[in-house]
């Protein structure tokens, strides 16, 4: 890596590998504590064997990376030639990662500037994305981080989960929502709307909601040139038919990207997810 403004993410991001290599590109990975054993996302535990276990009713929780396991990477970022970091996270609304980088990035060898992107999945990947993409033709920390905050600024995520009773589980959403949603035997649609999750609709079926979120995504994406990324949890048949019809419908699609969370959005998604993440370039 030569010296330049250097970009960090973490896990929940989940860009591609080879995306992440092409841009240098650094994830830091968040936890998730399975049977006891805590595992690193990405390289420890499978989609599928989360999958699994939240079928079985298995107790899975996630924890934030320590500010230790922050401040070794941001010193392997330094030692490969960059002279300043970007550190690009999921909202602090949904985990204390963002905290965990701040403390760390007082200490590190090189400036660390930590930003609170209040996204998640690729919402927070193509942040990362903007950001990189500034770096790499020379631009500041503050040109890097403005070209994230403004990508973060356009960028809409949307959700559907068969249940409600994981993301309360996780306390990502209220108890009177969940309950609410399970009494009327509701589908859930939900969305990102200031670094929290929060239900957008109550849709009957599941086709019905899943055809509402391809709507709604339409609709947001508009005449636009935009990325779009649709994610799934253990769901590829639903993500792929869906990806199918949005790349039919959105007139300014630059590029899709089709892809499975990883296991701490899905321990509080459950399996049955499907997300689309619409981010105007």
């Amino acid at each position: 890596m030569s010296r330049h403004v250097a970009i960090v993410t973490d896990s929940t991001a989940y860009l591609p590998p080879r995306t992440m290599e092409r841009h240098g590109i650094t994830a830091v990975p968040l936890t998730v504590v399975l049977g006891g054993q805590a595992l690193d996302e990405g390289t420890e535990i499978s989609t599928r064997s989360l999958a699994q276990a939240l079928q079985k009713r298995r107790p899975v929780t996630t924890s934030r990376p320590s500010p230790q396991v922050f401040a070794e990477h941001y010193r392997r970022v330094a030692e490969s030639g960059a002279t300043a970091i970007v550190s690009l996270h999921l909202s602090a609304e949904l985990s204390g990662t963002y905290d965990a980088a701040v403390l760390a990035a007082r200490e590190a060898p090189v400036p660390v500037r930590v930003v609170d992107t209040g996204m998640v999945a690729m919402a927070l990947g193509f942040c990362a994305l903007a950001a990189a993409e500034a770096a790499e033709t020379g631009g500041t920390v503050d040109e890097a981080v403005t070209a994230a905050e403004k990508r973060a600024g356009g960028t809409a995520a949307y959700f559907y989960v068969d249940t409600l009773d994981y993301l309360r589980r996780g306390g990502r959403i209220g108890a009177a929502q969940a309950l609410l949603g399970s009494a009327l035997a509701v589908k859930p649609l939900l969305q990102l709307d200031g670094g929290r999750i929060e239900l957008l609709e109550k849709v009957r079926t599941a086709s019905k909601a899943i055809a509402r979120l391809e709507e709604i995504a339409a609709e947001r994406a508009g005449s636009a040139q935009v990325d779009i990324a649709v994610h799934h949890l253990a769901a590829p048949e639903r993500a792929s038919a869906l990806a199918d019809r949005l790349r039919a419908r959105v007139r300014g699609l630059a590029d899709l990207h089709v892809s499975e969370v990883g296991a701490v959005i899905g321990a509080h998604t459950g399996p049955g997810l499907l997300g689309v993440v619409v981010s105007p370039r």
